[in-house]
């Protein structure tokens, strides 16, 4: 099965989300790829939308090789047995982390602009990505928004390798996943058009979605 875009996917899953639609329900997206997957879900399921904002933690030298992430507030996720593999020091871990955050936040105020982040406390929370490889970020996003107050995490996502719910059971609720294909290399394998997200196209969701009545502070 292949998904045409990341919008169609997102339709696809938030006909697999239905069960969760409430009014105590918040959708969120990681940008910058899960936001238009996440944006149909909200339309569909008529809740807010917002985002969480994680960075990965790339080992120095070699930034394609997560050795953990970072997300808003204090959430972290370090993969030990990476950074020992890599021989990553104590001081570089700290400045790569450093550096990571500095972005989370610049992230985080161009993508809402002046909206405030929306309400979590006691509700059920919506985590969408438009895909997971790792699972390293979608770790640290059911950690954060857990830690924003979330009575109930579930983690979403068009497609995922084959086992990951069991890695990341003890962060989310519920996750759920329309592929968990055994052959699993890379997300853009199942989309027809994985073309790249701007920063600009993230945010224009997230006010389209302000403007609908949904969105942050909702």
């Amino acid at each position: 099965m292949l998904f045409s875009d990341r919008r169609g996917a997102g339709r696809a899953l938030a006909s697999a989300l239905s069960s969760f639609a409430s009014s105590d329900v918040v959708t969120v997206g990681l940008p910058r790829g899960g936001v238009p997957v996440a944006f149909e879900v909200a339309q569909e399921l008529h809740t807010p939308l917002d985002v969480v904002v994680v960075r990965k933690l790339g080992v120095p030298n070699h930034p394609e090789l997560a050795m953990g992430a970072v997300g808003e507030g204090s959430a972290r996720v370090v993969n030990d047995d990476v950074v020992r593999m890599a021989r990553v020091s104590p001081d570089a871990l700290d400045a790569v982390e450093r550096r990571e955050r500095d972005e989370v936040a610049r992230r985080a105020k161009e993508f809402r602009g002046d909206r405030p982040r929306a309400p979590l406390d006691g509700r059920t929370v919506i985590v969408v990505d438009d895909g997971i490889a790792t699972g390293s970020t979608a770790r640290v996003a059911c950690m954060l928004v857990r830690a924003q107050g979330a009575a109930r995490v579930v983690l979403a996502a068009p497609v995922a390798p084959a086992g990951i719910e069991t890695l990341l059971r003890p962060e989310a609720d519920d996750v759920v996943c329309l592929l968990t294909p055994g052959d699993f290399s890379a997300v853009g394998q199942f989309y027809l058009d994985f073309s790249q997200v701007a920063d600009a196209e993230v945010t224009r969701l997230l006010q389209r979605a302000s403007e609908h009545g949904g969105g942050s502070g909702i």
